[in-house]
């Protein structure tokens, strides 16, 4: 992991997709979240560039979001007058496609295959998973989230694709504090997951431990197999 210029959890999340099969894809997310926000709202013309933004939206959150505006982007060869009306910032695409090639060139180097997954989502919300398993969140029943390592709460920010949405389970890239504290380029994930990809870190937990007072709580959520077979809880491994 080393070899990348990125932060661990991007590496991990870059090789977990070569194993996956969907490296292609992971690699222009990643390209993509490094070069900050590409979209703009002019004072004047917010209504509008909502409008545009939210054409992009995926159901399956922000960074297959990012991954449609690049594909896009690539499917008008790249243009800047695109750009321009979308409210997209042309500076940044081009940010991006440098850092996809420069990526790229590690992979190469490294005999790393580079593999689209094609419409196959689930492979792309796998590896994002796999890299930021810590950052996995779920939904509050009172109000916002919960984020699943400390109980922290955190909100999906009005601009996401998954603000109207709000799904029961959700990982992030990164935390950033304005009124709220708000998850940064969020992502739908299955609980199950977690428990699949980082194993040492979360656990199916007996749920005749669990005490009345964290059930109620939800504080440290696992698995109860011994009810609905898909009400996933799951409960953070301690060292």
């Amino acid at each position: 992991m080393a070899e990348f210029p990125l932060d661990p959890p991007l590496s991990k999340m870059l090789l977990a997709s070569v194993d996956l099969g969907c490296s292609d894809e992971i690699l222009t997310i990643i390209a993509m979240i490094q070069t900050g926000n590409i979209f703009y709202r002019p004072r004047e013309k917010q209504a509008q560039a909502d409008q545009k933004r939210a054409k992009f939206f995926q159901a399956e959150g922000d960074h297959l979001t990012l991954l449609a505006v690049y594909e896009a982007w690539k499917a008008k060869n790249f243009s800047g007058p695109w750009c321009f009306e979308n409210f997209i910032q042309a500076r940044s695409l081009r940010r991006a496609q440098d850092v996809r090639k420069q990526l790229l060139s590690i992979m190469d180097k490294y005999k790393l295959d580079v593999v689209s997954a094609g419409k196959n989502f689930t492979k792309i919300r796998k590896a994002i998973a796999a890299g930021f398993f810590f950052h996995a969140a779920r939904k509050d029943p009172q109000e916002g989230y919960r984020t699943l390592v400390e109980n922290q709460p955190v909100y999906i920010h009005p601009s996401s694709a998954l603000f109207q949405r709000q799904p029961d389970w959700v990982i992030y890239h990164e935390l950033v504090m304005t009124t709220k504290e708000y998850m940064r380029e969020v992502t739908v994930v299955d609980p199950k997951w977690l428990v699949e990809l980082a194993p040492r870190f979360f656990k199916v937990a007996d749920p005749t431990k669990m005490s009345k007072r964290k059930r109620q709580e939800r504080i440290e959520p696992l698995y109860d197999r011994y009810h609905e077979p898909n009400s996933w809880r799951l409960s953070k491994r301690r060292a």
